[in-house]
């Protein structure tokens, strides 16, 4: 299964870029299906990390897995704090989602079969790109930035989902620094920002869950039921966070199968 060298989301220099080390340059490597099994369907995977950092095993093995049923699967390094502060992460998150489209043909992917896909704080970002969004700018010079940035469908494993009440501290911090306007919080809150418009979601949680409380998928859940936005909700008793794809565990490790089938009963996979 082929994996490409990273895309450099902004060749010039990404918006609000404060050097050019590593840190600086957010990039997409794109993993490809074989011809033999592809469906068209793609995913923009946003590892976890609390803000702060990027979860190998929720980038590489991912791609992987969505590659193993024939989805390209592209997985995004977004800028971080304290380094960065919204909104680098999201505007990495939309620019990836638009040059996905935007090379969909180089890739074999059918534009309207792209969704986006992030755990824990990787999960609010998936979120926060699942309810702000645009359709692209049509006069600009940029042929990227002329690209819709909405997904056609989220999955959310673990998700930080509100900054409020039941909200993770240093994914807080890290993503809106210090005492944040409440203005902001409740902006980047996204169980607040949900709407009828909001794309169709797969969401799974664990009880267990001591670092991102199981409240966050429900609030997000609650949200999309009462806006009438179809969802499929996971929740397992047992889990602590951070399981990725729950190789070791043979009750955590349902929840890529059930993904898949969702993805599978609503279309997504028939863009080939």
């Amino acid at each position: 299964m082929p994996k490409l060298d990273p895309v450099v989301l902004w060749p010039e220099g990404a918006p609000g870029a404060v050097g050019s080390e590593e840190a600086d340059v957010p990039t997409l490597t794109p993993y490809l299906p074989e011809e033999s099994v592809e469906t068209g369907a793609a995913v923009v995977v946003c590892p976890g990390g609390g803000y702060a950092g990027l979860a190998p095993h929720e980038s590489e093995p991912v791609a992987l897995w969505l590659n193993s049923f024939g989805v390209a699967a592209f997985v995004l390094k977004y800028r971080l704090g304290p380094r960065y502060h919204h909104p680098s992460m999201l505007m990495d998150a939309q620019r990836a989602l638009r040059i996905v489209r935007h090379r969909a043909a180089d890739w074999g992917v059918g534009p309207e079969y792209l969704g986006i896909l992030g755990f824990s704080a990787g999960g609010h970002l998936t979120s926060t790109a699942l309810t702000h969004y645009d359709l692209g700018d049509p006069d600009a010079t940029d042929p990227v930035d002329r690209m819709p940035c909405r997904p056609n469908f989220g999955v959310l494993i673990y998700p930080v989902i509100s900054l409020l009440r039941f909200g993770h501290v240093g994914s807080r911090v890290n993503l809106l620094g210090e005492d944040p306007p409440e203005e902001l919080v409740r902006g980047l809150s996204s169980e607040l920002q949900v709407t009828s418009a909001t794309p169709p979601c797969f969401i799974v949680h664990s009880v267990a869950d001591s670092a991102v409380p199981v409240e966050n998928a429900l609030l997000f859940a609650g949200a999309l039921r009462a806006h009438s936005v179809p969802f499929s909700l996971h929740i397992y008793e047992q889990g602590e966070h951070g399981y990725g794809l729950g190789d070791d565990d043979p009750v955590l490790s349902t929840w890529p199968e059930l993904c898949e089938g969702w993805l599978r009963k609503r279309g997504m996979l028939d863009g080939g």
